[in-house]
């Protein structure tokens, strides 16, 4: 009979229920891994909210993806880990072998394995992973620490591609999870981060994380004027990350751009979500657009090395912590944290 564990298991929009499931068994190349912290997530919460993700997952399937932990059974052939190692396992690795893999976009291969299960209390780590996204964790760094390498490595990248430089103005539109994190890779870069906030608790969050400058939306009659003033000789912003993944931002992020800016859409809208753009500010003020989708094993590694080196602040990020059986509790109380405008909640580190 097999072993059973407790898990959490999606089934739908605001449908999250705890049950038992076996143990997975590792295979050839696999792993399974001991959880000993999985993180909240912005993602993890949309989906939640949704029921569904265009590209990682389809319920019902066990849920989180963020996690860090002990091997408790390695399969056949797995040589660089052992029973008893200290690991984080990223939730995806690419083929390495299709059109966009050799073009250096991993983060868009046509086979992109994904793997989700974190909320658990172990997870199977599949062999591709095992073999191209799976790290050493030292012993001076807490398992909470290092499950943050995973959103960590998907902002590392978006600034990577966007191009910013030392002193540059980076505004970041948005201080949920990712957008904090924005603020402070910008930061440890050497640029003058300014913020656009909603909330009265993201003012002091923003500027823990490296924004110099902080403009609060619902304090300003207009907040694309309100970034601008804020910029050397009212030009705007070098880059613009939006990070809130709404109409009315992303036209924002466009006009609070200097000529020959860069805008990065982060943010990820539904489907079918459309924008109204204008075409004559972004022709002949030669403004650079892109989206970032997700992360690579490269910016994987150098977002570990910034969480190992020390230079991160990741307890700050940590600001809760709760049981396996709490899972659904903390994420209806996600839903919500609009209305709780005195509290501080950026990530629940969930200890199995």
């Amino acid at each position: 009979m097999a072993v059973k564990m407790h898990a959490a298991v999606l089934y739908g929009k605001e449908d999250l229920r705890m049950e038992q499931v076996p143990v997975p068994r590792a295979g050839a190349g696999e792993v399974v891994v001991r959880v000993k912290a999985a993180l909240t997530c912005g993602t993890d919460l949309k989906v939640y909210r949704r029921g569904y993700h265009a590209r990682m997952l389809n319920p019902p399937i066990p849920f989180g993806h963020e996690l860090a932990g002990e091997i408790s059974e390695v399969g056949e052939g797995v040589t660089e880990f052992k029973v008893g190692d200290r690991v984080v396992a990223l939730n995806s690795a690419p083929c390495d072998a299709c059109y966009f893999c050799q073009r250096g976009q991993q983060n868009l291969c046509d086979d992109l394995l994904f793997n989700n299960g974190a909320y658990a209390e172990y997870i199977l780590i599949p062999a591709r992973i095992v073999a191209k996204n799976m790290l050493h964790v030292p012993q001076q760094v807490s398992f909470e620490h290092a499950a943050l390498t995973e959103p960590l490595a998907c902002v590392v990248r978006g600034l990577e591609e966007s191009g910013i430089r030392s002193g540059d103005v980076v505004v970041v539109i948005g201080a949920g999870p990712i957008g904090l994190m924005f603020m402070h890779v910008a930061e440890l870069a050497g640029a003058q981060v300014i913020a656009v906030v909603k909330r009265d608790d993201q003012i002091a969050a923003a500027q823990t994380f490296g924004a110099g400058k902080v403009v609060q939306t619902t304090a300003v009659d207009g907040p694309i004027a309100a970034v601008r003033a804020l910029t050397p000789e009212g030009r705007g912003a070098d880059v613009v990350i939006e990070a809130v993944a709404t109409p009315m931002t992303w036209e924002w992020a466009v006009e609070m751009a200097r000529k020959g800016g860069t805008v990065n859409f982060f943010g990820g809208p539904p489907s079918g979500t459309k924008v109204a753009l204008d075409t004559n500010r972004l022709h002949y003020n030669d403004i650079t657009l892109k989206a970032s989708f997700h992360h690579t094993p490269g910016t994987c590694r150098r977002a570990f090395e910034l969480i190992t080196s020390g230079r991160f602040k990741c307890a700050e990020y940590i600001t809760g912590r709760a049981s396996l059986a709490e899972v659904a509790a903390v994420f209806a109380r996600m839903m919500t944290r609009s209305e709780r405008p005195e509290t501080i909640d950026i990530k629940t580190a969930i200890l199995p």
